[in-house]
């Protein structure tokens, strides 16, 4: 199993609880691409991420997707539709291979009703992602494009960064991140609501105050505590 996301569902629980649930569910792989949900079906199961990220994602009346969140190792997905028994609200896809716990809706119930303290524990998850919501609709009035992207990247930088060794300019050892997910221009673009021509725009704004290096399927950040200012 891949390290688990700091925060997420899985970590929460304890290891009774863990194994209850892996007792009620099957480990299910998907390739990368794969869809786990799609918007407006039934809900059928939950799953928890045990490998891999995957994107959540609305479509749009005019077209194209709107990236609602990224999620990784620990995260519990689904489980609002399986709560309330409405159709699910967003597609989920495998941005790389996926490996999830998938549960029945009736399980998952079952096992909230045994266990009170996930319940509560999933009311703060959901707390947490409206409050995350409202702030990211707060931003759209507050930032132009270029803001909501060096937005989204500290996001993408603090949550799946790891060390690089620049190997020239100002910047010293150990102070770049290579961020280790792979999003397109388009669904950088559906993330912070902008069109994929400003979005390619504000990306070399930030080129070329050198705070960002890009390439194919390459993204690292030279400047962290420069992004962070613009992104207030």
């Amino acid at each position: 199993m891949s390290a688990l996301e700091t925060g997420s569902f899985l970590t929460e629980l304890t290891p009774v609880e863990r194994a209850e649930l892996e007792s009620r569910g099957r480990v299910r792989d998907f390739e990368r691409g794969a869809t786990l949900f799609v918007e407006g079906e039934r809900p059928g199961w939950v799953a928890v991420l045990l490998k891999g990220r995957v994107k959540a994602f609305s479509y749009r009346e005019q077209g194209g997707e709107a990236l609602l969140a990224v999620r990784g190792p620990g995260a519990l997905l689904g489980e609002v539709a399986a709560i309330d028994g409405l159709p699910r609200s967003a597609s989920v896809e495998a941005l790389e291979p996926v490996r999830a716990l998938a549960v029945t809706a009736d399980e998952f119930m079952a096992f909230l009703q045994v266990h009170g303290r996930v319940s509560v524990i999933i009311m703060r998850m959901l707390c947490q992602r409206w409050r995350d919501a409202d702030r990211k609709r707060a931003e759209f009035g507050m930032f132009d494009a270029t803001g909501r992207v060096a937005q989204r990247l500290v996001e993408l930088a603090e949550r799946f960064g790891v060390p690089y060794e620049r190997r020239s300019g100002p910047a010293a050892a150990g102070q770049s991140v290579r961020i280790t997910l792979n999003l397109s221009q388009e669904e950088l673009a559906g993330w912070v609501g902008a069109s994929r021509e400003a979005v390619s725009k504000a990306l070399r704004t930030l080129r070329a105050h050198g705070w960002i290096e890009t390439g194919r399927r390459r993204l690292i950040v030279h400047d962290l505590q420069a992004l962070r200012r613009h992104a207030r």
